[in-house]
């Protein structure tokens, strides 16, 4: 499968509101394609989701999947307090997220627009999202931890927003620096070591 180049930080479809994916297009073989070759993309980058608008798409259509690949490198500390388990493949059209509860985490994120960077930023823990599917169909996910923090992401992609706006600012750094001097840590200690 073909994938697509990802949009960098600056470019204009990364800061407009992306629109809803007409109903009558999801039945389309080129949005089938798009969905297709998004997921491909993603996985090639590697990433854990991904956005229309950063393949240059201005539509409410995001993709997410985090595989054991991807977290077989985190130890069990860092597993456990971000909640993270893999997932299969979501695909979601028109997605409208909602916070579960007023409890908040921080991590890291990077970003496969803002690439080699990354900085610690402040989500719900617990989120609900529906939407459609890639069928068109209707679906709801309530999810914690981790996937609620990509689709947090993700989301906030189709409305023009990147994790640099809503990141701690002391915190930014290249993601080889950063994994240097936090991986593996408790992100109470990481917390304390930059003030925050």
């Amino acid at each position: 499968m073909t994938t697509l180049p990802i949009v960098q930080t600056g470019a204009a479809v990364l800061r407009g509101h992306a629109q809803n994916v007409p109903p009558e297009k999801i039945a389309t073989p080129e949005f089938r394609e798009l969905v297709q070759k998004m997921i491909a993309t993603m996985r090639e980058a590697p990433g854990v989701g991904l956005a229309a608008p950063q393949v240059g798409v201005p539509w409410r259509l995001i993709v997410l999947e985090d595989r054991p690949e991807l977290i077989a490198n985190l130890n069990d500390l860092e597993k456990r307090e971000r909640e993270r388990e893999a997932f299969p493949v979501r695909v979601l059209v028109n997605p409208v997220l909602e916070p579960v509860g007023e409890e908040r985490v921080m991590f890291f994120e990077g970003c496969l627009s803002v690439k080699g960077y990354m900085g610690l930023v402040e989500r719900a823990r617990e989120v609900k999202v529906t939407g459609l599917d890639e069928h068109g169909a209707p679906q709801t996910w309530q999810v914690r931890g981790w996937p609620a923090r990509i689709l947090q992401h993700e989301v906030d992609h189709i409305d023009g927003t990147l994790y640099i706006d809503r990141m701690k600012t002391r915190s930014f750094t290249t993601q080889e620096q950063g994994k240097a001097l936090y991986g593996g840590k408790p992100i109470a200690e990481i917390r304390s070591l930059l003030g925050l």
